[in-house]
């Protein structure tokens, strides 16, 4: 993390939470964020489409940022079962993960598919949280850096600025698992996705922040956070416990 960038601690609840619980969730937080002093990250959760409302009005004035998991690429039409960019901005969503690996594995979405939801959020008013992250396999057969400046190349909206986009770079094999890459691996693939912004939007690269979304928690924040090129997480299972998500956010430089 460099002081250019400000750390940004997002949540991911995935498909985690009825009302009652998302609800003490988000007022959990709220307490905690709104009494702490001159805070050195902003924080984001990403609550269930489902949550959203009862996860807002929770939030209240408190600064934390709220977002959705998914959209879909069009603004509307005959697509059920789908939501739109401007729907969740009019819910009151400022952000909106897209190509998280679950999504990319169970839905079968391509570069192309994450990139025409990223560039409808950005058409929106919102700020996309694009992520990428190779397989095990594909680490095993040293293709990382290959897969994912791919993946940064196919997936990125245009127009992307720092203002309205971020990065997530999630090790699939390392999601959940509570295995984690070696502080130099995860330096080494962030360094590769800045090089590769560099590439693509030479003006905007420096500023865009890059999250590591691969089993961060407590325990090991405080290094990944250190490291030049990750610029705060994208939290999972962590998230969903009000002392866990704080930690880490507070492991901030």
């Amino acid at each position: 993390m460099t002081t250019t960038r400000r750390p940004l601690i997002a949540g991911n609840w995935k498909m985690n939470g009825l009302t009652a619980d998302g609800t003490a969730l988000a007022s959990g937080l709220a307490e905690a964020v709104s009494a702490a002093a001159n805070r050195s990250y902003d924080m984001l959760v990403c609550p269930p489409f489902v949550l959203i409302g009862a996860v807002r009005q929770a939030l209240g004035n408190s600064g934390i940022a709220l977002g959705a998991q998914d959209c879909h690429a069009a603004e509307k039409g005959a697509h059920t079962g789908d939501v739109s960019a401007p729907m969740l901005k009019d819910s009151g969503c400022s952000f909106v993960i897209v190509g998280h690996s679950e999504r990319r594995t169970d839905h079968g979405e391509t570069d192309a598919m994450v990139k025409a939801k990223a560039d409808a959020a950005l058409a929106a008013g919102l700020t996309a949280v694009v992520c990428i992250g190779e397989t095990e396999a594909e680490r095993d057969a040293g293709k990382t850096l290959e897969i994912v400046t791919g993946q940064v190349r196919g997936s990125l909206p245009d127009g992307a600025t720092a203002a309205n986009t971020v990065l997530a770079y999630e090790p699939v094999w390392a999601i959940g698992t509570g295995r984690t890459p070696t502080n130099d691996e995860v330096q080494e693939v962030h360094a590769a996705i800045r090089a590769e912004l560099n590439k693509l939007i030479s003006a905007e690269a420096e500023g865009i922040r890059l999250l590591y979304g691969g089993s961060m928690k407590p325990s090991n924040a405080e290094e990944l956070l250190a490291l030049p090129d990750v610029d705060g997480g994208l939290i999972g299972g962590a998230s969903l416990n009000v002392e866990d998500f704080l930690a880490i956010a507070k492991s901030c430089p």
